[in-house]
């Protein structure tokens, strides 16, 4: 029997019924459900296969989840006649290597809905760090790591690392299939409804965690908003870097009193502008609201825009103080949300650390080359066939490997009547 069940060679009546003296051929299903749960696969299944049809015990130690591509067959191999109307999945798959479509987030019409600007072809090149630091070469793992992966990250800031912001990450991204859709791909860029979870506990290194600018960028990418500070910025909404800049030049001015006479820069004169006097005198608050307007000026223009979609309408509104003295309205322009896709293959089981041994471009050739941050940047099917496939030879291609069947949200807890034997009266 299999590990799992190595216990119960000798307790046939366990899993068997039996008749007359003779145990039936199959284990009933109820043996099977009165230690396990198997929850219903998908709402719109027209039958449902005994357990003993999938798992089928008898044959050695052997992984009982590692089921037959036959099982899977029997229904999807021809899909149309097994559900009810509205199927949303390809009909015909008998296994990976017969009529698999295309995996969907490698389609040609998909693309990345997120609003984050990067270019992946250059950063994979050499690139200056900072705005006057050395040439270096980034390696994929200076930005994209599981989220339990250890160990320091080269370009991480402490500055930043340190500090929680105010946002959070946002609500979980996963890219939904819908059949026929083709106008707008990212129409079909939706929470799935129907997934399966996987049975077995995660790890937490099976996907790559979110890129954030804490660990990843900010050491190259600086924050600078006036040459009187050496630090930056916080990576945080509008209105807390707002906060933070006037809070700043408040102490500064209070320590550098003499600053509120403002001699005129000639350099920056621009045409069709009033020239102001050479020399102005403002309060400490004039000094620190024309401050704290330049400083945010220079980070929408040159600093944030870089890296985000900034809308400059419907953001909070501010009361500021212009240059002579009178108030007006401005507002912080609004972050457009950064739309992540955390889990490109919603309906697959797919862990990185079992695929430790390749190098990242191995599968994600498409990352030297791509320039866009919309490019969907995922292997297709021909590369996983590369080492998936049947033989000795191959990897594992059984529609168990990357597929669940049972639908582990809709488990229920259950408590088992076997007793060791060992433990019943008696001591056998």
């Amino acid at each position: 029997m299999s590990e799992a069940h190595a216990v119960l060679e000798t307790e046939c009546a366990a899993c068997h019924l039996q008749k007359a003296g003779v145990f039936s051929a199959k284990a009933e299903d109820n043996a099977c459900l009165a230690c396990h749960d198997g929850p219903i696969h998908h709402a719109k299944q027209v039958t449902t296969p005994r357990c003993a049809e999938c798992h089928a015990e008898h044959r050695g130690r052997v992984n009982l989840r590692a089921t037959n591509d036959k099982a899977c067959a029997e229904c999807h191999g021809n899909l149309e006649i097994q559900t009810s109307p509205g199927l949303r999945y390809a009909a015909h798959i008998r296994n990976f290597a017969d009529n698999h479509p295309e995996f969907m987030a490698s389609r040609d019409d998909l693309r990345d809905p997120t609003t984050l600007k990067l270019n992946h072809q250059i950063h994979m090149k050499l690139i200056r760090r900072g705005p006057n630091g050395p040439l270096v070469q980034l390696d994929c793992s200076d930005c994209h790591r599981p989220a339990t992966a250890k160990g320091a990250w080269t370009y991480a800031d402490a500055k930043y690392v340190d500090v929680t912001p105010s946002y959070s990450l946002e609500k979980k991204n996963t890219p939904r299939q819908s059949q026929g859709v083709t106008a707008t791909p990212i129409s079909r860029l939706e929470q799935p409804s129907d997934l399966l979870q996987p049975h077995a506990a995660k790890t937490g290194r099976e996907l790559m965690a979110p890129v954030k600018f804490a660990t990843a960028c900010a050491s190259c990418h600086l924050l600078s908003f006036d040459k009187r500070f050496d630090s930056g910025v916080p990576h945080d909404k509008p209105e807390i870097v707002h906060t933070f800049l006037v809070k700043h030049f408040q102490e500064y001015i209070a320590a550098h009193p003499a600053e509120v006479r403002v001699a005129r820069d000639p350099k920056r004169d621009l045409t069709g502008k009033p020239i102001l006097p050479e020399v102005r005198l403002l309060t400490p608050g004039q000094w620190v609201s024309e401050r704290t307007a330049e400083a945010e000026e220079l980070l929408r223009r040159k600093t944030c825009s870089q890296c985000h979609g900034l809308n400059h309408a419907g953001g909070a509104a501010l009361s500021q103080v212009n240059t002579f003295g009178a108030k007006s309205d401005a507002a912080l322009p609004q972050v457009a949300p950064s739309k992540v896709i955390s889990q490109w293959m919603p309906h697959a089981i797919f862990d990185h650390d079992a695929h430790g041994g390749f190098s990242c471009v191995s599968c994600h050739q498409t990352a030297l080359t791509s320039t866009e941050s919309n490019n969907v940047l995922l292997p297709g099917i021909a590369t996983c066939k590369t080492c998936h496939g049947t033989g000795a030879e191959h990897a594992e291609s059984r529609c168990f490997e990357c597929h669940t069947y049972h639908d582990w949200v809709q488990r229920k807890e259950i408590t088992p009547k076997f007793t060791l034997p060992a433990l019943r009266t008696g001591g056998r």
